[in-house]
């Protein structure tokens, strides 16, 4: 439970970030050297790598070495830890919607 409380609390601060959300939008089709994402996002190439280091470091992108250049793309088990702890929260609400929703038929019927 530590170590999954721990990816969640990284990949959460990575997610924090509008610039790491926006490379994440960049990458989720498929692998981008950081040049591409550099110019796409018209920053700085040395700010991107950062970016992409907390991201990776975070589990939510993988890097690729193809001669010189470095190629990233989502890594979409790390997005699963995030997926997985806010799913947690809907059967609680469709359960408390549910009970609402059935409590307004009966007072309409009654």
């Amino acid at each position: 439970m530590i170590a999954s409380s721990a990816r969640l609390d990284a990949a959460l601060r990575a997610l924090a970030d509008e610039h790491r959300r926006a490379i994440l939008e960049l990458v989720r089709g498929g692998e981008r050297p950081v040049g591409e994402i550099a110019r796409s996002l018209d920053m700085s190439q040395q700010a991107i790598s950062h970016h992409l280091a907390v991201l990776r470091g975070a589990g939510l992108v993988t890097e690729r070495r193809e001669g010189a250049k470095h190629l990233y793309a989502v890594q979409t088990d790390g997005l699963r830890v995030v997926d997985d702890y806010l799913g947690g929260f809907w059967p609680a609400q469709l359960g408390n919607l549910k009970r609402a929703a059935e409590a307004t038929v009966r007072r309409a019927r009654g």
